[in-house]
This record gives C-alpha cells, sequence and structure tokens, in this order.
C-alpha cells in the first residue's frame, strides 16, 4: 500500500474506485488499524460511485509511531486538563486531524465525504469544525463529543479494554484469547458474536503491525483535547449521526447530546451498531453501504 509525507509524518493509506470520484474519507478509532474499514465495505461503497481512502492514524498500523515518547501519564493529563492547563502530550486529536486534510493534500483532494467512527468520528468533527471548506458532509460513527459529565463505560468494559494483553511473540494464543474477550465485551446484543471472525482478525492486525503503546498515546490525545462541543456549532456540512443503542463501550447518550449543538444533524440509533460492526452490519451486506452513501447523497 502507498505512504503519504503529510503534516511531517508518514501516513499508510489505500484507495478504492474512480480517481475523478467525489471522495470519502474513512477514519479509524482507537488504537485501531485502518484494516477495520473492511476491503469488502470500502468496494462496496466505491461502486456507489465514490473514491474511497481509508488510512492509518498516527501511531497505528504502517503510519508513523512515536516511539520516542515515553508513555502517557493519564491521571497527570487528567489533572492539567481539569486545571484548564495544557498537557504534556506528543499530539493531540487536533493534530491528527491536520493528518488527514495533510493526507487529502497529498492525493489532491480539495473537498471529501468524511467518515469517522469512536475516536475516529471526534477527529472527524474536529475536521469538519477547523476545515470546514474540505469536508462535504460528516458521518460520526459510535463516537462523542468528549463532555467528561456523560455517562462512561462501565467499570467492568473499562477493565476489559485496559488490562494489558499477552506479548503475541511470546504467547500467541493468549493474546489472542484477550483480543477476542474485549470484543465480546463490547459488540452489543443484535447479532450472535462470532468469535472466529474476531480471532481471525486480530491476527491479521497483530501480523500486519504491532503497536501497543500507541493505544494509550491515543487516549491520552483524547484527554488531552477535551470537550469539543465548542466546536460543534462551525460545522456546517450535512451530519449523520450513527450511534448503537446498545453500544457498551460508549453509552447511546454519548452520541445524542450532539443533535441541539450541531446545525440540523440526522440521528440513527440501532441495536445492531454497537462498538463492534458485526459483519453483517459492515462489508457482507451491500444495502450496509446505503448509510454513508445517503449522507453524502445530500449534496
Amino acid at each position: 500500500m502507498p505512504k503519504a509525507k503529510a503534516n511531517g509524518i508518514e501516513i499508510e493509506y489505500d484507495c478504492f474506485g474512480n480517481n475523478e470520484a467525489e471522495a470519502v474519507l474513512l477514519i479509524s478509532g482507537l488504537g485501531t488499524q485502518m484494516t477495520r474499514w473492511s476491503e469488502t465495505f470500502c468496494r462496496i461503497l466505491a461502486e456507489q460511485g465514490y473514491r474511497v481512502i481509508r488510512f492509518d492514524n498516527r501511531d497505528a498500523g504502517l503510519s508513523t509511531h512515536f516511539d520516542s515518547a515515553s508513555m502517557p501519564d493519564l491521571a497527570a493529563i487528567a489533572d492539567a486538563v481539569s486545571r484548564g492547563e495544557t498537557p504534556n502530550v506528543p499530539y493531540t486529536l487536533f493534530d491528527m486531524a491536520n493528518d488527514a486534510v495533510g493526507l487529502l493534500d497529498s492525493l489532491m483532494i480539495k473537498r471529501a465525504h468524511v467518515v469517522g467512527r469512536s475516536m475516529g468520528g471526534m477527529i472527524a468533527q474536529l475536521l469538519a469544525s477547523e476545515h470546514a471548506e474540505r469536508v462535504l458532509s460528516l458521518v460520526s460513527i459510535m463516537s462523542s463529543t468528549g463532555n467528561r459529565d456523560l455517562p462512561q463505560a462501565s467499570p467492568a468494559v473499562m477493565a476489559a479494554m485496559t488490562s494489558p494483553a499477552p506479548h503475541p511473540l511470546k504467547d500467541e494464543q493468549g493474546y489472542l484469547t484477550h483480543c477476542v474477550a474485549f470484543s465480546q465485551v463490547i459488540a452489543g446484543r443484535g447479532y450472535s458474536f462470532d468469535e472466529s471472525a474476531q480471532r481471525d482478525q486480530a491476527l491479521a492486525e497483530v501480523k500486519r503491525a504491532y503497536n501497543p503503546s500507541g493505544f494509550w498515546r491515543h487516549i491520552a490525545a483524547i484527554a488531552a483535547t477535551g470537550d469539543l462541543r465548542s466546536r460543534l456549532a462551525n460545522i456546517s456540512a450535512p451530519t449523520l449521526v450513527l450511534h448503537g443503542s446498545d453500544d457498551p463501550l460508549v453509552p447511546r447518550k454519548r452520541g445524542r447530546t450532539r443533535r441541539p449543538i450541531l446545525k440540523e444533524p440526522n440521528y440513527s440509533s440501532s441495536r445492531e451498531w454497537a462498538t463492534i460492526f458485526h459483519p453483517r452490519c459492515l462489508g457482507l451486506w451491500p444495502e450496509s453501504s446505503q448509510i454513508t452513501h445517503a449522507t453524502c447523497s445530500t449534496l
């Protein structure tokens, strides 16, 4: 896959569809690689007449890793934010939004439909608020504004997310078991859990790239960026908010809070949309791509 030099880093990316078509930029979530946007889904969306771009965020996949940075002190970051101070972090979500803009520049794309999931939804919101002239439409999936007063994930879910996994080179089966167990915790109940598919995904990802410290730096970036609500009023692009009613990691209220702030957003909630996209929701049903296509077609 190609790499682009943008915003001072290298960004691994992949494209599908006609280069002359309107672009759809897919932004990945916390600690995850661009391959979570499956090739099947990307190709189905491209068949709707779009140029589809997926990419690895900084500190994930095959994009630049910030290995020289120390592990973040999340307690110190939270204390600094609570005092209104700027915490010491390698980067924030603003930098990651600028990465996305830099990738568009590298590909000579003036404007794109922007779709983000989880942390990627927060990056997408910043891209749409800080670079409004670059965004044709916005889709924010299972994401939030960073408002700390909203309901949080349960302690059990947070413990599953933050517990250390065995090193895959020392204990591959233990690592895969850990990944599958966390996936099951956040999967929701809309569909039966496919343990084999989750195991295959975890194995493919760890063979492609392994950067566990990047996960923690992503969390630090979210914490340091803080509450995005003051920025949302700047978003003028047609916007769709998608959130699962049964999302264990990002409770539904964290998605709904954007409705009174955004200018005439559309909001959709479904049991099927949880923090894990079941294959039937993303990638295997041609109809699944219509969710993004419908918003991209509003202009």
